[in-house]
């Protein structure tokens, strides 16, 4: 009869091998199969679990976590994935570009790109019931962004368990630089327009993000706060696309102006 003991045990190895799949397909640029039949059972808490054990990892080999990612913030979206939440994910050091900056061939797998608001903090965060008076007092300054999101799983194939598991499907992120005072504006109207190749590929406003990108980040703040991660002074919080988000293949280059906050830009080299 197998005990309580050695099932816990078999599936915190199950769930290691999940996580060291996610980071073969990274290094190897080579994505895998959907993983969430395997993350059935232990739903969303296992999905996490998994990507709690390649944050771990990386720390352990020398990445340093500067910030966290939200997503998911489309109410549309939501219904899709059949959730009721955002979802989040880590950002590490060298996930972080600069405006102008390029990826190189095959440093994303299956690169996608979305406009978003940045946050950076001055304070930290570690309460569960942090208010919006609070986040908003703890905000340095923003900055226009890019996200270049990525999937180590097949064809985008992806359900909730997928993407949670994969860092919330994070690859890079571009960041203006620029910074603009949090009272320069009102970013739940600011409207968001992205060029790829010259030509428009996304619309939207800073409303896509759960009504207001600061909704988003009051959600991640007390999310990480609630689980003992709370977000630090310096670091960055990505709070969501504010439009739909575009392929991004080789020799591609994405221009993004929000109003308000100004432009960033980043290019997908060829070879």
């Amino acid at each position: 009869m197998t005990t309580i003991t050695e099932m816990a045990t078999a599936n915190m190895a199950g769930l290691a091998d999940m996580a060291k799949r996610l980071r073969d397909a990274e290094n190897n640029n080579l994505a895998i199969k959907p993983i969430r039949d395997e993350l059935a059972l232990g739903g969303i808490d296992a999905a996490y679990r998994v990507q709690q054990l390649n944050e771990d990892y990386w720390v352990t080999q020398g990445r340093r976590v500067v910030g966290r990612k939200i997503g998911l913030t489309s109410k549309a979206v939501q219904v899709q994935m059949g959730v009721d939440q955002p979802d989040f994910g880590v950002l590490f050091a060298d996930m972080c570009l600069a405006d102008g900056e390029s990826i190189g061939l095959g440093e994303v797998l299956q690169p996608r790109v979305e406009a978003e608001v940045a946050l950076v903090l001055k304070h930290d965060l570690s309460n569960p019931d942090t208010t919006m008076n609070e986040l908003i007092a703890a905000i340095d300054h923003l900055l226009p962004s890019i996200e270049v999101v990525g999937s180590r799983i097949n064809d985008w194939d992806i359900s909730i368990l997928d993407t949670i598991a994969d860092n919330a499907s994070c690859g890079r992120i571009v960041t203006g630089t620029v910074p603009v005072l949090p009272s320069a504006l009102e970013l739940g109207a600011a409207g968001m327009v992205m060029e790829v190749n010259g030509k428009v590929a996304s619309v939207g406003s800073g409303a896509a993000c759960l009504g207001h990108p600061y909704r988003a980040a009051l959600w991640l703040v007390r999310r990480m706060a609630g689980l003992g991660r709370p977000v630090r002074a310096g670091e960055i919080l990505m709070t969501g696309a504010l439009g739909p988000m575009v392929n991004f293949p080789p020799g591609s280059n994405a221009l993004v102006t929000i109003q308000g906050l100004g432009q960033v830009r980043i290019t997908h080299e060829e070879k």
